[in-house]
């Protein structure tokens, strides 16, 4: 029933490997970059494919895989959410586009882009308790700054996701900016 010489054994399994090639959110993401996070990503994926689909270590394998997907997705939707607040609708998708030929605009923006994606990590909960910093945010950083639209993103991820006492997480969702 399984042949290596069969051409299309392969056929099937081509869309499941775009989605499991695909890191960063969904299958066929533009935005998809190589960063340390996405070979996390990866390494769990080719370990949870080695195992017996019935196993315990395959189920907790692939409920954390989907956990850092869907949280992947809830960070750029905060960011996608603040981006469209602040007059990007159209422009939105664009400035969170991360490929392998994104660049930072101008090197001396490196330093104040860093700052400012660690402040919105110490001071907001756009990203959540337990995110490591992606690579990903320091380039749509560079872009704000860029658009001198930085510091605006800082207050507005300010007011929709303040930081909670104890570090806790705004899980209810986006609250509307106080005027």
């Amino acid at each position: 029933l399984c042949s290596n010489n069969n051409p299309y054994a392969s056929f099937g399994a081509t869309l499941a490997r775009d989605e499991e090639q695909n890191l960063w959110s969904t299958p066929h993401d533009v935005t998809h970059t190589e960063a340390d996070d996405d070979r996390v990503l990866y390494n769990m994926i080719v370990v949870r494919n080695q195992l017996d689909k019935d196993s315990e270590e395959w189920q907790k394998l692939n409920y954390d895989i989907y956990t850092l997907r869907q949280t992947r997705k809830e960070v750029r939707s905060r960011w996608k959410h603040i981006l469209e607040d602040l007059g990007f609708q159209k422009e939105a998708d664009s400035l969170l586009s991360v490929t392998k030929l994104s660049i930072i605009s101008d090197s001396q923006n490196m330093g104040k882009a860093r700052d400012i994606l660690l402040k919105l990590l110490e001071e907001t909960n756009i990203f959540p308790t337990s995110w490591e910093l992606s690579e990903r945010y320091l380039f749509v950083v560079d872009r704000l700054i860029a658009l001198d639209a930085a510091d605006e993103f800082f207050k507005m991820a300010s007011a929709v996701y303040p930081k909670r006492p104890g570090g806790d997480r705004a899980d209810e969702g986006p609250r509307a900016p106080q005027s």
